[in-house]
C-alpha cells in the first residue's frame, strides 16, 4: 500500500518548511503517489500566480510529480444524502 501525499505536504515543500525531498529519501521501503485532485489543487495555485513565481512554482511542481504515480480516487457509487459508500 502507498503513502498519498496531500498538497498542504507538497506546499510545505515548496515553501521551504519541509524538507520532502529529504522526508521522501528518509523512506525507502515505501512507495508514494498523489491523488488526481491533490494535482488540480496544485496546478490551480500554479495558474493563479503571478511571474517570477509562477514559473517557479510550475518547475517545482513538474519535478515534484514526475515520479509520483497519479491516481484516480473517484468513487463509483454515491449514498444518496452524500457521504462515502458503504
Amino acid at each position: 500500500m502507498a503513502i498519498i501525499l496531500d498538497a498542504d505536504v507538497i506546499i510545505r515543500g515548496e515553501k521551504g518548511t519541509f524538507d520532502i525531498g529529504g522526508w521522501l529519501a528518509s523512506r525507502p521501503e515505501d512507495e508514494f503517489e498523489v491523488a488526481a485532485i491533490t494535482v488540480a489543487e496544485l496546478w490551480h495555485g500554479v495558474e493563479r500566480a503571478a511571474e517570477p513565481h509562477k514559473s517557479k512554482r510550475r518547475h517545482y511542481l513538474e519535478t515534484i510529480l514526475a515520479p509520483l504515480p497519479i491516481i484516480d480516487l473517484a468513487l463509483s457509487r454515491r449514498r444518496p444524502g452524500g457521504g462515502l459508500p458503504p
